[in-house]
């Protein structure tokens, strides 16, 4: 890698605001907030609305969504799609 181009990597804290969790890994992101992780030290603190703890798709409680109703629907409402020559 070229040196002083890239942006300088450390430990960062997101917190899932969410769900209410905490997560530490590494991240060239930048943050005003810190917070005191379970070793007692002091990183930057990031909030995110959603991670894998609180999304649908990983937590299990994704729906299914009828979308068979919702075409019946809109072919009812403007009719069938005009058929294709050959």
């Amino acid at each position: 890698m070229r040196p002083g181009i890239h942006p300088q990597s450390r430990l960062v804290v997101f917190r899932d605001r969410a769900a209410d969790t905490l997560f530490l890994t590494r991240s060239t992101a930048t943050a005003s907030k810190t917070v005191v992780w379970e070793d007692g030290t002091t990183y930057p603190l990031i909030d995110v609305e959603t991670s894998s703890a609180s999304h649908p798709f990983y937590t299990g409680t994704a729906r299914v969504v009828d979308t068979a109703g919702r075409i019946e629907r809109f072919q009812r409402r403007y009719g069938r799609p005009a058929s294709t020559r050959g």
